[in-house]
């Protein structure tokens, strides 16, 4: 089990473990703070992730902006790869293609899954990683397909 997937375990037993989880990626990559996520689930080779509706994640129509969908969907696939990874791996994102699927309004959800099995390996791979984003009707709003690099540790 990997050292992420064990924090989380560990933490989400406690009340608002949820939460300080989430705060913690958070410190750790600064930049997914501008989303206010909450990782919901996390297992190997599947993460959860919340945003909740908010001003802050809208764009000048009133509906959460291409960019928060984006960094929803790296976050999510981001800690689904580290949660998930034999520990002589590591990883990084080397590209996104994106697809809006429809107007995006409400909490959105976004679940993160491995195209491919994660393998331990002594050469580096291209590892695709779909994220789906779904309103709180279930209805698919944005897609995104994650191509991260995955190598071993020096």
């Amino acid at each position: 089990m990997t050292p992420l997937l064990q924090l989380y375990r560990r933490i989400t037993r406690w009340p608002a473990g949820h939460w300080l989880f989430s705060r913690a990626v958070c410190f750790k990559a600064p930049y997914f703070g501008t989303i206010a996520p909450r990782i919901v689930s996390l297992e190997p080779g599947r993460c959860e992730v919340r945003i909740r509706d908010r001003r802050r994640v809208h764009n000048h129509i009133g509906t959460v902006h291409a960019i928060a969908l984006c960094n929803l969907a790296e976050l999510a696939a981001g800690v689904m790869t580290d949660a998930s990874l034999p520990p002589s791996m590591r990883w990084i994102p080397k590209g996104m293609t994106v697809e809006y699927l429809k107007k995006a309004t409400g909490t959105m959800h976004g679940v993160a899954t491995p195209d491919v099995a994660l393998v331990e390996s002594t050469n580096g791979y291209d590892l695709p990683v779909t994220v789906l984003v779904s309103n709180d009707a279930g209805e698919a709003v944005f897609r995104a397909s994650i191509m991260m690099w995955v190598s071993p540790r020096r």
